[in-house]
Protein backbone atom coordinates (compact mmCIF):
# COMPACT_ATOMS: atom_id res chain seq x y z
CA UNK A 1 0.00 0.00 0.00
CA UNK A 2 2.86 2.38 0.67
CA UNK A 3 4.09 1.98 -2.92
CA UNK A 4 0.60 2.63 -4.27
CA UNK A 5 0.20 5.72 -2.08
CA UNK A 6 3.59 7.06 -3.14
CA UNK A 7 2.65 6.62 -6.78
CA UNK A 8 -0.68 8.40 -6.32
CA UNK A 9 1.01 11.22 -4.42
CA UNK A 10 3.63 11.60 -7.15
CA UNK A 11 0.83 11.95 -9.72
CA UNK A 12 -0.99 14.70 -7.82
CA UNK A 13 -0.42 17.23 -10.61
CA UNK A 14 -1.70 14.75 -13.20
CA UNK A 15 -4.80 14.19 -11.10
CA UNK A 16 -5.52 17.91 -10.81
CA UNK A 17 -4.95 18.49 -14.53
CA UNK A 18 -7.32 15.63 -15.37
CA UNK A 19 -10.03 16.98 -13.06
CA UNK A 20 -9.70 20.47 -14.45
CA UNK A 21 -9.91 19.23 -18.04
CA UNK A 22 -13.14 17.38 -17.30
CA UNK A 23 -14.66 20.27 -15.36
CA UNK A 24 -13.91 22.76 -18.14
CA UNK A 25 -15.93 20.55 -20.49
CA UNK A 26 -19.26 21.32 -18.86
CA UNK A 27 -21.75 18.48 -19.21
CA UNK A 28 -25.34 19.17 -18.15
CA UNK A 29 -27.52 16.10 -18.55
CA UNK A 30 -29.92 17.85 -20.89
CA UNK A 31 -27.22 18.91 -23.39
CA UNK A 32 -26.16 15.83 -25.37
CA UNK A 33 -23.54 17.67 -27.41
CA UNK A 34 -21.86 19.02 -24.29
CA UNK A 35 -21.87 15.65 -22.50
CA UNK A 36 -20.44 13.97 -25.59
CA UNK A 37 -17.62 16.52 -25.77
CA UNK A 38 -16.69 15.63 -22.20
CA UNK A 39 -17.09 11.94 -23.01
CA UNK A 40 -14.70 12.15 -25.95
CA UNK A 41 -12.08 13.82 -23.76
CA UNK A 42 -12.50 11.12 -21.13
CA UNK A 43 -12.33 8.39 -23.77
CA UNK A 44 -8.96 9.65 -24.99
CA UNK A 45 -7.56 9.77 -21.48
CA UNK A 46 -8.81 6.27 -20.69
CA UNK A 47 -7.17 4.93 -23.84
CA UNK A 48 -3.91 6.63 -22.87
CA UNK A 49 -3.98 4.60 -19.65
CA UNK A 50 -4.40 1.36 -21.60
CA UNK A 51 -8.17 1.05 -21.34
CA UNK A 52 -10.23 -0.77 -23.94
CA UNK A 53 -12.93 1.83 -24.42
CA UNK A 54 -16.37 1.54 -25.98
CA UNK A 55 -19.17 4.05 -26.19
CA UNK A 56 -22.80 3.09 -25.61
CA UNK A 57 -24.60 5.39 -28.04
CA UNK A 58 -27.72 7.32 -27.03
CA UNK A 59 -30.05 9.58 -28.96
CA UNK A 60 -31.56 11.94 -26.38
CA UNK A 61 -28.69 12.10 -23.85
CA UNK A 62 -24.94 11.77 -23.99
CA UNK A 63 -23.29 8.46 -24.85
CA UNK A 64 -22.27 6.30 -21.90
CA UNK A 65 -18.57 5.45 -21.71
CA UNK A 66 -17.29 1.96 -20.78
CA UNK A 67 -13.62 1.11 -20.26
CA UNK A 68 -12.03 -2.22 -19.43
CA UNK A 69 -8.62 -2.82 -17.86
CA UNK A 70 -6.78 -6.06 -17.23
CA UNK A 71 -7.97 -9.62 -17.75
CA UNK A 72 -9.88 -12.20 -15.79
CA UNK A 73 -13.05 -14.26 -15.73
CA UNK A 74 -14.67 -11.88 -13.26
CA UNK A 75 -14.82 -8.13 -13.06
CA UNK A 76 -15.08 -5.37 -10.51
CA UNK A 77 -17.20 -2.44 -11.61
CA UNK A 78 -16.17 1.17 -10.96
CA UNK A 79 -19.33 3.19 -11.45
CA UNK A 80 -20.22 6.86 -11.80
CA UNK A 81 -21.59 9.55 -14.09
CA UNK A 82 -20.34 12.24 -16.46
CA UNK A 83 -23.35 14.52 -16.29
CA UNK A 84 -23.81 17.41 -13.89
CA UNK A 85 -26.66 19.66 -12.79
CA UNK A 86 -24.92 22.81 -14.04
CA UNK A 87 -25.75 24.47 -17.40
CA UNK A 88 -23.11 25.30 -19.98
CA UNK A 89 -21.67 28.67 -19.00
CA UNK A 90 -21.86 28.08 -15.24
CA UNK A 91 -18.05 27.91 -15.11
CA UNK A 92 -17.99 31.66 -15.77
CA UNK A 93 -19.85 32.12 -12.48
CA UNK A 94 -17.96 29.33 -10.71
CA UNK A 95 -14.47 29.41 -12.26
CA UNK A 96 -11.93 26.74 -11.43
CA UNK A 97 -10.24 28.22 -8.40
CA UNK A 98 -7.68 26.94 -5.88
CA UNK A 99 -8.22 28.42 -2.44
CA UNK A 100 -7.34 27.32 1.08
CA UNK A 101 -6.30 23.85 -0.03
CA UNK A 102 -9.44 23.27 -2.09
CA UNK A 103 -10.27 23.23 -5.79
CA UNK A 104 -13.61 24.80 -6.71
CA UNK A 105 -15.65 24.34 -9.88
CA UNK A 106 -19.02 23.15 -11.23
CA UNK A 107 -19.30 19.37 -11.15
CA UNK A 108 -15.88 18.77 -9.60
CA UNK A 109 -17.22 17.21 -6.39
CA UNK A 110 -20.24 15.57 -8.00
CA UNK A 111 -18.44 13.85 -9.54
CA UNK A 112 -15.63 14.50 -11.97
CA UNK A 113 -12.97 14.25 -9.27
CA UNK A 114 -14.22 10.72 -8.59
CA UNK A 115 -13.71 9.80 -12.24
CA UNK A 116 -10.14 11.11 -12.12
CA UNK A 117 -9.46 9.24 -8.87
CA UNK A 118 -10.68 5.99 -10.43
CA UNK A 119 -8.34 6.53 -13.37
CA UNK A 120 -5.39 7.19 -11.07
CA UNK A 121 -6.19 4.14 -8.92
CA UNK A 122 -6.28 1.92 -12.00
CA UNK A 123 -3.01 3.38 -13.25
CA UNK A 124 -1.41 2.84 -9.84
CA UNK A 125 -2.40 -0.84 -9.80
CA UNK A 126 -0.75 -1.32 -13.18
CA UNK A 127 2.40 0.68 -12.45
CA UNK A 128 3.08 -0.96 -9.07
CA UNK A 129 2.65 -4.47 -10.46
CA UNK A 130 -0.30 -5.52 -8.29
CA UNK A 131 -1.55 -8.90 -9.48
CA UNK A 132 -5.32 -9.01 -9.94
CA UNK A 133 -7.49 -12.06 -10.49
CA UNK A 134 -10.14 -10.02 -12.23
CA UNK A 135 -10.53 -7.30 -14.80
CA UNK A 136 -11.65 -3.81 -13.86
CA UNK A 137 -14.53 -2.23 -15.74
CA UNK A 138 -15.45 1.45 -15.56
CA UNK A 139 -18.92 2.63 -16.54
CA UNK A 140 -19.45 6.39 -16.72
CA UNK A 141 -23.06 7.24 -17.53
CA UNK A 142 -24.64 10.42 -18.86
CA UNK A 143 -28.04 10.75 -17.19
CA UNK A 144 -27.71 9.92 -13.50
CA UNK A 145 -28.73 13.40 -12.42
CA UNK A 146 -32.13 13.00 -14.10
CA UNK A 147 -32.89 9.48 -12.91
CA UNK A 148 -30.71 7.15 -15.06
CA UNK A 149 -33.53 6.53 -17.52
CA UNK A 150 -31.29 5.37 -20.38
CA UNK A 151 -28.42 3.97 -18.32
CA UNK A 152 -30.10 1.81 -15.69
CA UNK A 153 -30.16 -1.25 -17.94
CA UNK A 154 -26.44 -0.93 -18.69
CA UNK A 155 -25.64 -0.36 -15.01
CA UNK A 156 -27.53 -3.46 -13.93
CA UNK A 157 -26.10 -5.55 -16.77
CA UNK A 158 -22.52 -4.70 -15.82
CA UNK A 159 -23.27 -5.19 -12.12
CA UNK A 160 -24.66 -8.66 -12.71
CA UNK A 161 -21.30 -9.65 -14.21
CA UNK A 162 -19.34 -8.17 -11.30
CA UNK A 163 -18.04 -9.51 -8.01
CA UNK A 164 -18.52 -6.05 -6.51
CA UNK A 165 -19.52 -2.51 -7.47
CA UNK A 166 -17.52 0.47 -6.21
CA UNK A 167 -19.32 3.78 -6.73
CA UNK A 168 -17.22 6.91 -7.22
CA UNK A 169 -19.86 9.33 -5.97
CA UNK A 170 -18.36 11.87 -3.54
CA UNK A 171 -17.71 11.01 0.07
CA UNK A 172 -19.95 12.49 2.75
CA UNK A 173 -17.73 14.41 5.18
CA UNK A 174 -14.98 11.96 4.20
CA UNK A 175 -17.06 8.88 5.02
CA UNK A 176 -18.01 6.06 2.70
CA UNK A 177 -21.72 5.49 2.11
CA UNK A 178 -22.97 2.11 3.22
CA UNK A 179 -26.65 2.94 2.85
CA UNK A 180 -28.78 5.20 0.70
CA UNK A 181 -32.47 5.86 0.85
CA UNK A 182 -34.71 4.81 -1.96
CA UNK A 183 -36.13 7.68 -4.01
CA UNK A 184 -39.52 8.11 -5.59
CA UNK A 185 -41.54 10.70 -7.44
CA UNK A 186 -45.31 10.87 -7.57
CA UNK A 187 -47.78 13.18 -9.25
CA UNK A 188 -51.14 13.69 -7.58
CA UNK A 189 -53.77 15.08 -9.95
CA UNK A 190 -57.18 16.35 -8.87
CA UNK A 191 -59.97 16.85 -11.39
CA UNK A 192 -62.81 19.02 -10.15
CA UNK A 193 -65.75 20.88 -11.68
CA UNK A 194 -65.29 24.35 -13.10
CA UNK A 195 -67.79 27.13 -12.52
CA UNK A 196 -68.01 30.92 -12.44
CA UNK A 197 -66.57 31.97 -9.09
CA UNK A 198 -68.96 34.90 -8.75
CA UNK A 199 -72.18 33.82 -10.44
CA UNK A 200 -72.54 30.17 -9.35
CA UNK A 201 -69.60 29.14 -7.13
CA UNK A 202 -71.68 26.39 -5.54
CA UNK A 203 -71.89 24.60 -8.87
CA UNK A 204 -68.12 24.13 -8.88
CA UNK A 205 -65.83 21.68 -7.09
CA UNK A 206 -62.42 23.25 -6.59
CA UNK A 207 -59.53 21.03 -7.60
CA UNK A 208 -57.14 23.35 -5.75
CA UNK A 209 -59.09 23.13 -2.51
CA UNK A 210 -59.20 19.34 -2.77
CA UNK A 211 -55.49 19.24 -3.55
CA UNK A 212 -54.84 21.26 -0.39
CA UNK A 213 -56.53 18.52 1.64
CA UNK A 214 -54.44 15.88 -0.13
CA UNK A 215 -51.22 17.78 0.57
CA UNK A 216 -52.05 17.75 4.28
CA UNK A 217 -52.78 14.02 4.05
CA UNK A 218 -49.42 13.44 2.37
CA UNK A 219 -47.73 15.35 5.17
CA UNK A 220 -49.21 12.91 7.67
CA UNK A 221 -47.35 10.07 5.91
CA UNK A 222 -43.96 11.58 6.69
CA UNK A 223 -42.13 9.87 9.56
CA UNK A 224 -38.68 11.35 9.97
CA UNK A 225 -37.92 9.22 13.02
CA UNK A 226 -38.18 6.17 10.76
CA UNK A 227 -36.31 7.85 7.92
CA UNK A 228 -39.36 8.41 5.73
CA UNK A 229 -39.72 11.82 4.10
CA UNK A 230 -42.57 13.09 1.91
CA UNK A 231 -42.10 16.46 0.25
CA UNK A 232 -44.62 18.24 -1.97
CA UNK A 233 -42.20 20.28 -4.02
CA UNK A 234 -44.27 21.59 -6.95
CA UNK A 235 -47.95 22.51 -7.20
CA UNK A 236 -49.96 23.90 -10.10
CA UNK A 237 -53.60 24.53 -10.84
CA UNK A 238 -56.31 26.81 -12.06
CA UNK A 239 -56.70 29.00 -15.12
CA UNK A 240 -58.19 32.32 -13.98
CA UNK A 241 -58.88 33.92 -10.61
CA UNK A 242 -62.63 34.10 -11.29
CA UNK A 243 -62.96 30.42 -12.29
CA UNK A 244 -63.43 27.57 -9.83
CA UNK A 245 -60.42 25.47 -10.83
CA UNK A 246 -61.08 22.23 -12.64
CA UNK A 247 -57.56 20.79 -12.37
CA UNK A 248 -54.63 20.89 -9.94
CA UNK A 249 -51.47 18.82 -9.57
CA UNK A 250 -48.76 18.24 -7.00
CA UNK A 251 -45.30 16.79 -7.55
CA UNK A 252 -44.15 14.72 -4.58
CA UNK A 253 -40.67 13.51 -3.64
CA UNK A 254 -40.38 10.56 -1.23
CA UNK A 255 -37.36 8.96 0.45
CA UNK A 256 -37.45 5.60 2.22
CA UNK A 257 -34.77 3.59 4.08
CA UNK A 258 -35.97 0.09 3.16
CA UNK A 259 -38.00 -1.67 0.47
CA UNK A 260 -40.53 -2.65 3.13
CA UNK A 261 -41.04 1.02 3.94
CA UNK A 262 -41.29 1.80 0.22
CA UNK A 263 -44.05 -0.76 -0.27
CA UNK A 264 -46.04 0.50 2.72
CA UNK A 265 -45.67 4.17 1.72
CA UNK A 266 -46.63 3.46 -1.88
CA UNK A 267 -49.78 1.70 -0.73
CA UNK A 268 -50.69 4.60 1.58
CA UNK A 269 -50.26 7.17 -1.20
CA UNK A 270 -52.42 5.13 -3.57
CA UNK A 271 -55.14 4.85 -0.90
CA UNK A 272 -55.62 8.61 -0.87
CA UNK A 273 -59.29 9.43 -1.47
CA UNK A 274 -61.01 12.74 -2.26
CA UNK A 275 -62.87 14.52 0.53
CA UNK A 276 -65.17 16.19 -1.98
CA UNK A 277 -66.91 13.33 -3.79
CA UNK A 278 -67.45 15.54 -6.81
CA UNK A 279 -63.70 15.54 -7.48
CA UNK A 280 -61.57 12.75 -8.89
CA UNK A 281 -58.08 11.83 -7.72
CA UNK A 282 -55.32 10.20 -9.78
CA UNK A 283 -51.89 9.13 -8.47
CA UNK A 284 -49.03 8.26 -10.80
CA UNK A 285 -45.35 7.51 -10.29
CA UNK A 286 -43.64 5.46 -7.62
CA UNK A 287 -40.31 4.58 -5.99
CA UNK A 288 -38.05 4.17 -9.01
CA UNK A 289 -34.67 4.08 -7.25
CA UNK A 290 -34.73 1.32 -4.61
CA UNK A 291 -32.92 1.71 -1.29
CA UNK A 292 -29.31 0.67 -0.89
CA UNK A 293 -29.59 -1.18 2.40
CA UNK A 294 -26.65 -1.85 4.72
CA UNK A 295 -26.70 -5.63 4.44
CA UNK A 296 -23.92 -8.18 5.07
CA UNK A 297 -22.39 -7.77 1.59
CA UNK A 298 -22.04 -4.00 2.04
CA UNK A 299 -20.61 -4.49 5.52
CA UNK A 300 -18.04 -6.97 4.21
CA UNK A 301 -16.86 -4.52 1.54
CA UNK A 302 -16.59 -1.72 4.07
CA UNK A 303 -14.53 -3.97 6.36
CA UNK A 304 -12.03 -4.47 3.53
CA UNK A 305 -11.94 -0.73 2.84
CA UNK A 306 -11.34 0.00 6.51
CA UNK A 307 -8.40 -2.43 6.56
CA UNK A 308 -6.90 -0.76 3.48
CA UNK A 309 -7.34 2.67 5.07
CA UNK A 310 -5.62 1.45 8.24
CA UNK A 311 -2.68 0.28 6.14
CA UNK A 312 -2.56 3.81 4.75
CA UNK A 313 -2.52 5.24 8.26
CA UNK A 314 -6.07 6.50 8.17
CA UNK A 315 -9.29 5.75 10.04
CA UNK A 316 -12.22 5.26 7.70
CA UNK A 317 -15.81 5.91 8.73
CA UNK A 318 -19.16 5.05 7.19
CA UNK A 319 -22.48 6.83 6.93
CA UNK A 320 -25.85 6.78 5.19
CA UNK A 321 -27.54 9.43 3.09
CA UNK A 322 -30.95 10.40 1.80
CA UNK A 323 -29.64 11.00 -1.71
CA UNK A 324 -29.74 8.28 -4.35
CA UNK A 325 -27.14 7.05 -6.82
CA UNK A 326 -26.76 4.23 -9.32
CA UNK A 327 -25.42 2.21 -6.40
CA UNK A 328 -29.06 1.90 -5.31
CA UNK A 329 -29.75 -0.15 -8.43
CA UNK A 330 -26.75 -2.44 -8.10
CA UNK A 331 -27.31 -3.14 -4.41
CA UNK A 332 -31.00 -3.84 -4.99
CA UNK A 333 -30.22 -6.67 -7.44
CA UNK A 334 -27.98 -8.32 -4.85
CA UNK A 335 -24.51 -7.24 -5.98
CA UNK A 336 -22.12 -6.18 -3.17
CA UNK A 337 -21.91 -2.38 -3.45
CA UNK A 338 -19.91 0.30 -1.66
CA UNK A 339 -20.53 3.98 -2.35
CA UNK A 340 -18.89 7.33 -1.62
CA UNK A 341 -15.43 6.33 -2.85
CA UNK A 342 -14.99 9.60 -4.72
CA UNK A 343 -13.57 12.88 -3.55
CA UNK A 344 -13.79 14.46 -0.12
CA UNK A 345 -15.19 17.97 -0.24
CA UNK A 346 -18.54 19.72 -0.12
CA UNK A 347 -21.11 21.65 -2.10
CA UNK A 348 -22.75 19.15 -4.42
CA UNK A 349 -25.24 21.10 -6.58
CA UNK A 350 -24.21 24.31 -4.77
CA UNK A 351 -22.18 27.39 -5.65
CA UNK A 352 -19.40 26.46 -3.21
CA UNK A 353 -18.80 23.02 -4.79
CA UNK A 354 -15.20 21.94 -4.14
CA UNK A 355 -12.82 19.09 -3.36
CA UNK A 356 -10.05 18.95 -0.75
CA UNK A 357 -6.77 18.65 -2.65
CA UNK A 358 -4.65 16.86 -0.04
CA UNK A 359 -7.28 14.12 0.29
CA UNK A 360 -7.21 13.15 -3.38
CA UNK A 361 -4.07 10.94 -3.56
CA UNK A 362 -4.83 8.83 -0.52
CA UNK A 363 -8.43 8.28 -1.62
CA UNK A 364 -7.17 7.10 -5.00
CA UNK A 365 -4.80 4.76 -3.14
CA UNK A 366 -7.71 3.56 -1.00
CA UNK A 367 -9.65 2.62 -4.13
CA UNK A 368 -6.63 0.87 -5.64
CA UNK A 369 -6.11 -1.15 -2.47
CA UNK A 370 -9.77 -2.06 -2.28
CA UNK A 371 -9.82 -3.24 -5.91
CA UNK A 372 -6.73 -5.36 -5.31
CA UNK A 373 -8.11 -7.05 -2.17
CA UNK A 374 -11.63 -7.96 -3.23
CA UNK A 375 -11.76 -11.74 -3.61
CA UNK A 376 -15.44 -12.80 -3.64
CA UNK A 377 -16.86 -14.76 -6.56
CA UNK A 378 -20.35 -14.42 -7.93
CA UNK A 379 -21.20 -17.81 -6.48
CA UNK A 380 -20.70 -16.50 -2.91
CA UNK A 381 -23.43 -13.88 -3.19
Amino acid sequence: MREILDFCTDQHDWLIETMEALVRLESPTTDKAAVDRCGRELEGRLRALGGRVTRIPQTAVGDHVRAEFGRGDEQILLLGHLDTVWPVGQIARMPLTRRDGCLYGPGIYDMKAGIAQAMLATWAIHETGVALRHRTVMLWTSDEETGSGTSRQAVEREAQQSAAVLVLEPALHGSLKTSRKGCGMYEVTVTGVSAHAGVEPGQGASAIQELAHQILALGELQDLDRGISVNVGVIAGGTRINVVPERATAGVDVRVPTMDAAIRLDAAIRRLAPRDVRTRLEVTGGVDRPPMERGPAVQALFAIAREVAADLGRELTETGTGGGSDGNFTAAIGVPTLDGLGAAGDGAHALHEHVILEELPWRAALLAGLVSRIRPTRETR
